[in-house]
């Protein structure tokens, strides 16, 4: 593929927004920002879009160990200009890739950099392309194997997986329908049930552009996380809380499983998720879903004990999802953390009472820390003492095979609280 100039440079513009070296010193999200790039620049073909995407994903997530290989001083100072383009030039010979004749990757020798990336990878944090701070506490909270296994293992490009809406198509008829818009896919693997919606892409392309869609056919939704509504064993008729809602995957899901019928209240304290959530529910035919802002403690109080089911996928630092958001790695701070575990308890105490006795809870996140999982329910139990018990706990570990087999889910944990009285 022969590189055009303006693209590398949407590139670079790309990276410049996720690391915050534009003029107002902002950083976005990865996905916001290549979202917004192919928005503003509807004639980028198919190859060009890909090879923004991969590219600027691909440096994102190798960042430290460019950085590294190029002798930058400090991989998490500011790059100049200069240093951007050098950067790229790396991931380009990383990648195998020829250099183009560009006065900013002159300077470059392919087998000087080739060379200091095997010097560099001497080193795991840097090989793995993670802040010291993440590397060491990785290494208290999962021990040496495992938590190797985990960062190479987020450092691998995500599958693309759906789950189908069953409130309007099958796993087999939706895979009939994206054949015909040239959309390859496989059946997921099922555990026992546990995820019967899944299919996963053969090849990576823009499905959100597809009918299928736009008729609400499907959800992006990776595997892990189509495991978490099951375990709250919902049935039609339930009053179902989503008490962290989000633009709400899940809430969507929890819907399709009650089969539209009964009530799910879908709550957030950021109005313009819960707005997105309604376009959503809207195009997926869901409309036993209702919105609500979490204002202040008293929108809790209001619903004490009134659910027979809560989820709780609360906010966390994200840790097992970081081959999808590369840049979290780098957005992360040691600060983060014990704000995080004190408002992960502090939901997990208040939004609890919102259960009736004898009504089930799950507790997600997206993490793979202990700290922020079993230590958290664990905590929440000793306080509450005989008046919840625990009645599963799961965790997925990235690069470490579910009991089906496939390696390819997100990291995840959630633990299903039954409240006795």
């Amino acid at each position: 593929m022969k590189l055009h100039r303006p693209v590398a440079e949407q590139i670079i513009l790309a990276i410049k927004s996720i690391f915050g070296a534009t003029p107002e010193g902002k950083r976005y999200y990865a996905d916001k920002v290549i979202e917004r790039l192919f928005k503003n620049n509807r004639k980028l073909g198919a190859r060009d879009r890909r090879f923004i995407a991969e590219s600027t994903y691909g440096i994102v997530r190798w960042w430290r160990l460019l950085r590294t290989a190029l002798a930058h001083a400090d991989y998490s100072a500011m790059p100049s200009d200069l240093e951007l383009w050098q950067i790229f030039g790396a991931w380009l010979i990383r990648q195998g890739a020829e250099l183009p004749p560009w006065s900013e990757l002159r300077e470059l020798k392919p087998e000087v950099i080739r060379q200091a990336f095997d010097r560099a990878a001497r080193e795991p944090q840097v090989k793995e392309s993670v802040p010291d701070w993440l590397y060491e506490l990785g290494l208290r909270e999962l021990g040496d194997v495992r938590w190797h296994k985990c960062l190479h293992s987020l450092n691998q490009t995500a599958p693309v997986v759906l789950r189908v809406n069953r409130l309007k198509s099958t796993p087999e008829e939706l895979r009939e329908e994206l054949a015909r818009e040239d959309i390859d896919t496989d059946l997921a693997p099922d555990d026992n049930g546990h995820l019967p919606d899944g299919l996963v892409l053969r090849e990576r392309k823009n499905v959100f552009s597809s009918e299928s869609f736009k008729l609400g056919l499907f959800e992006v939704q990776d595997g892990a996380s189509q495991k978490v509504a099951p375990l709250l064993d919902v049935k039609a008729g339930h009053r179902v809380i989503d008490g962290c809602a989000g633009a709400g995957g899940k809430t969507l899901h929890l819907a399709a499983l009650m089969g539209n019928k009964g009530k799910i209240i879908a709550m957030d304290v950021h109005q313009v998720k819960l707005d997105e959530l309604r376009r959503r529910a809207a195009r997926d035919g869901v409309d036993c879903a209702e919105t609500r802002l979490i204002e202040s403690a008293k929108t809790i109080k209001r619903l004490e004990k009134s659910a027979d089911r809560v989820l709780l996928d609360v906010p966390c630092s994200g840790l097992g999802v970081v081959r999808r958001n590369p840049d979290a790695k780098w957005k992360l701070t040691p600060e983060d953390l014990p704000r995080l575990h004190a408002l992960q308890a502090e939901i997990l105490g208040e939004y609890s009472a919102m259960l009736k006795p004898g009504g089930k809870l799950v507790y997600a996140t997206c993490s793979i820390l202990p700290s922020e999982n079993l230590a958290q329910v664990e905590a929440f139990l000793t306080k509450q003492g005989d008046a919840w018990k625990l009645l599963q706990v799961h965790q997925l570990w990235p690069g470490e095979p579910a009991r089906d087999g496939f390696e390819g889910y997100d990291g995840f944990f959630a633990a299903v609280l039954e409240r006795v009285h």
